[in-house]
């Protein structure tokens, strides 16, 4: 390990059985390598010189999703948390971290997800030592990640937040395993048993699946705590005259970030269950989630009282990021038709226009999820739109 990093201590080493249990709840089997993704895609920050210091970057994989709800946890305390007692900070301040900055941000935004998982009662952190537990067999392929995971229980905030700090590095090396030692920690926390029962789904199924930015269970696990494929608030029974009603158990409180669907053309998954509730659309603060059309983002605005404040939500800024290093800047425009006076056509109304004829496919997808939220808004891009957001 390279000077200067800790060397992690302490642990139960993991068992054949668990380790067995835990490559097939998430890849459906351990008999073959898990996707290569989960491997080789750690936690990272673009470099503090760049034009998106705030921003975690990645090849498109299946890591996507899963790292978009890092980045809308590290928007949130870059915005809101590491902030909180300061006014009127420009936001082009609060998103140019430092490299401290940028680490501070990142084991807080772990641990709070961790610890919101565990229904802030307890954590379980993953972390792989030198030497395999497991011998690669032909009832279990070694991952070279899995097999060497060392189990580490907290039942305290402030020790989890000391864990994760100390041991940073193993998330963020790269080439490196951060997002799956990320994903196991949140299995883990909160039990495979449970993760399974909330998948709702025939026996054998697995969380990741074969999406190409990953599951949305996946998210929803990081979001709210439980990797439910249903979107809306609370338990809703669903049956019929030759069934019991069964529970479909949703969002159950209100969460930290949001999220936003948009399906496109794809009717036959646009069912109740896919349309995210006020518990979703509505979170603590206003920072999104995205994915549209399987591709996944962040969406986010500065404003606390946005979602606390009718008023708030006449016109505002709105940010959209992906772990592509694509960022939009936009105005809404959320004001009722017969309120938009000529001020508006004349200070956005072109820059919208223009954007719209360079690129027509982003301009769809990104109103579209603008308008998840606020339905009759329009939307003003400011500056050129990136070529390609789905990269």
């Amino acid at each position: 390990m390279a000077s200067g990093k800790a060397k992690l201590m302490g642990g139960r080493p993991i068992t054949a059985e668990i380790a067995v249990e835990i490559r097939s709840a998430v890849f459906g089997t351990c008999t073959a390598p898990p996707r290569g993704d989960w491997t080789r895609t750690p936690l990272a920050f673009l470099p503090v010189d760049s034009d998106y210091p705030f921003g975690l970057t990645s090849v498109k994989n299946a890591t996507r999703g899963l790292l978009s709800v890092v980045q809308a946890f590290v928007i949130k305390y870059l915005l809101f948390d590491k902030r909180a007692k300061e006014k009127s900070v420009p936001l082009d301040v609060m998103l140019r971290p430092n490299e401290d900055d940028q680490q501070v941000a990142l084991w807080t935004s772990i641990s709070n997800i961790l610890w919101n998982i565990g229904e802030k009662q307890r954590a379980e952190v993953v972390l792989p030592g030198d030497t395999p537990h497991i011998p690669h067999s032909h009832t279990y392929f070694q991952d070279s990640v899995t097999e060497k995971l060392y189990m580490f229980e907290f039942t305290k905030l402030e020790d989890l937040q000391i864990f994760i700090k100390r041991y940073l590095h193993y998330f963020t090396e790269d080439p490196g395993p951060g997002t799956l030692l990320l994903l196991y920690c949140a299995i883990f926390t909160r039990g495979i048993d449970k993760m399974l029962a909330d998948l709702d789904a025939p026996k054998g199924a697995n969380l990741v699946g074969p999406s190409e930015e990953g599951a949305l269970n996946v998210v929803t696990l990081l979001i709210s705590g439980r990797a439910t494929p249903y979107l809306h608030n609370g338990v809703v029974y669903v049956g019929d005259e030759d069934h019991y009603a069964m529970p479909q158990y949703g969002i159950l409180g209100r969460a930290q970030v949001g999220l936003l669907i948009y399906e496109g053309e794809n009717e036959h998954l646009k069912g109740n269950s896919r349309q995210p509730g006020s518990r979703l659309k509505t979170p603590a603060t206003p920072v999104w989630v995205t994915a549209s059309c399987g591709h996944y983002g962040v969406m986010f605005n500065s404003n606390r009282e946005l979602l606390r404040n009718y008023h708030a939500e006449k016109r505002f800024e709105l940010h959209y990021y992906t772990c592509a290093g694509s960022y939009i800047s936009m105005t809404v425009n959320n004001q009722p038709q017969e309120d938009k006076g000529q001020g508006n056509d004349d200070d956005g109304g072109e820059a919208g226009e223009g954007n719209g004829k360079q690129n027509d496919s982003a301009v769809a997808f990104i109103e579209a999820l603008v308008h998840c939220k606020w339905m009759e808004a329009k939307v003003i891009y400011h500056g050129s739109l990136p070529a390609n957001l789905n990269n």
